[in-house]
């Protein structure tokens, strides 16, 4: 793997690449050469490249035709086009059309590399961009998970890290946060993923039922009992058991839970023999397991044993730059199951959802959203469709007119908003606040200049 940045430097004239060469290998670049436009697009089917210096007039293709043929590439580099002190209008045009920069021939060894550094920074920008993009494109796919905000970025950065591990996972939050999707997500990221995953709710089942669900029975163990049947553990074989609500656990089953993991054996009731089990456990609850253990309501070693590795999901209202995203999303979804098009949102009905404090988390959102879909009689929906309950934490006149916005233009507003607090968090320190955000200096520079916050220069 290539650890020095390289930039392609592409002209017909070889004392000019030399001269390039000479310099920018001082700067630390490696250079590849091509003596033609086609040479260049040739040499980019091979090579990866940061960036590209372009000369405008060369045979064979122009530096247009050649800077036209690299942008139909998904992820190209930016590129500098070098052009004769009077085609200088040319080199605007280029811009125009989506070069980077352009610089004069013969170039200034001062500015040459001033604009190489800013072209390398931007690719590496762009990079960083896409990578988390792809990475959240990949989670949201696998387990319907929605969130670009810090606290969230956080967490789906833990579960790629943690998914491809044997561990026990013990997922922590609020009822209605998602816990089940993390599970998930989870699970699809194993090496378990072809296997099964099968969840139980803890607190859904009847106590003297639970037993045999997770750990199945024999023929006769009871009255009723008139086969035998696999528990939870035996049906996850070679997969991932899933327990919602652990916290619900009666102590006897936490013993038996335990030597579970401890052993890798369960013994159904009325058996006399143990069976096997290859399994990995999620667990999951909206109790605080550390009090639960002081009361003596859960087990310390059982707590130790499921919290191998620990994933807190922060409730809706720690997350509230994520609402704009969640919204688009459930009125995506619940538009098409209850077929009805909803075109976007006006500014105080967000703005009332960024009020209230969702005791229900994300699961509440999504049934806010569906009954305001249901309700209203426009595609656009307004605070009138929301319950009385959420319009009356909204601080706003509740009867100015809407101010229709798209679903872009909520989702930049979200994100607009959220660097706007973190800045002012952080009293306008940059390093403090893309630190905050968990973001690159760099990538914050690109935020602040997209949302207008600071001059473009």
């Amino acid at each position: 793997m290539n650890s020095k940045p390289r930039i392609m430097v592409v002209d017909d004239e070889p004392g000019h690449r030399q001269m390039i060469r000479a310099v920018m290998q001082d700067e630390g670049y490696e250079i590849l050469e091509a003596k033609n436009g086609q040479n260049c697009l040739d040499l980019l089917k091979k090579h990866p490249v940061d960036v590209i210096l372009l000369d405008m007039k060369m045979p064979v293709l122009d530096g247009m035709e050649t800077l036209e043929e690299i942008k139909k590439q998904q992820h190209h580099p930016p590129v500098v086009m070098v052009t004769a002190f009077g085609s200088v209008g040319s080199a605007v045009e280029a811009m125009k059309a989506g070069a980077f920069d352009y610089l004069t021939k013969p170039a200034d060894i001062d500015e040459l590399k001033v604009v190489v550094k800013k072209a390398h920074e931007y690719s590496l920008l762009t990079r960083e961009n896409t990578l988390l993009k792809d990475r959240i494109s990949r989670l949201q796919k696998s387990a319907r998970i929605i969130g670009q905000s810090t606290a969230m970025l956080q967490v789906m950065e833990l579960v790629e890290q943690v998914a491809p591990t044997e561990a026990n996972v013990l997922i922590l939050g609020e009822s209605g946060t998602g816990k089940e999707l993390i599970a998930k997500a989870l699970h699809e990221g194993s090496t378990r993923r072809e296997g099964p995953l099968v969840k139980v709710n803890c607190a859904a089942l009847p106590q003297e039922l639970l037993e045999s669900e997770l750990f199945g029975y024999q023929k006769g163990a009871f009255t009723g009992a008139v086969r035998n049947k696999p528990g939870r553990f035996q049906l996850a074989e070679k997969g991932t058991l899933f327990l919602d609500e652990i916290g619900e656990l009666p102590n006897h089953l936490q013993a038996k839970i335990l030597r579970a993991l401890q052993e890798r054996v369960v013994e159904p009731l009325g058996s006399v023999r143990e069976e096997r089990v290859d399994v990995r456990l999620l667990a999951a609850t909206n109790k605080d397991l550390v009090v639960e253990v002081e009361k003596g309501t859960f087990r310390q070693d059982l707590y130790f044993r499921l919290n191998v590795l620990e994933i807190k999901i922060p409730p809706l209202r720690d997350r509230l730059d994520d609402l704009p995203l969640l919204v688009n999303h459930f009125i995506r979804v619940l538009g098409e199951k209850n077929r009805k098009q909803v075109r976007g949102v006006d500014r105080s009905f967000l703005e009332a959802l960024n009020n209230y404090h969702w005791p229900g988390n994300v699961r509440e959102l999504e049934n806010v959203v569906e009954r305001a879909i249901i309700l209203s009689r426009s595609d656009i929906l307004d605070i009138s469709d929301l319950p009385g309950s959420v319009i009356e934490a909204f601080p706003g006149d509740k009867k100015n007119g809407p101010e229709n916005i798209s679903g872009d233009d909520y989702l930049m507003e979200g994100e607009r908003q959220a660097l706007i607090k973190a800045l002012r968090d952080n009293k306008g320190h940059r390093e403090r606040t893309a630190a905050s955000l968990g973001i690159s200096r760099r990538s914050l520079q690109y935020k602040l200049k997209k949302h207008g916050l600071i001059r473009p220069y």
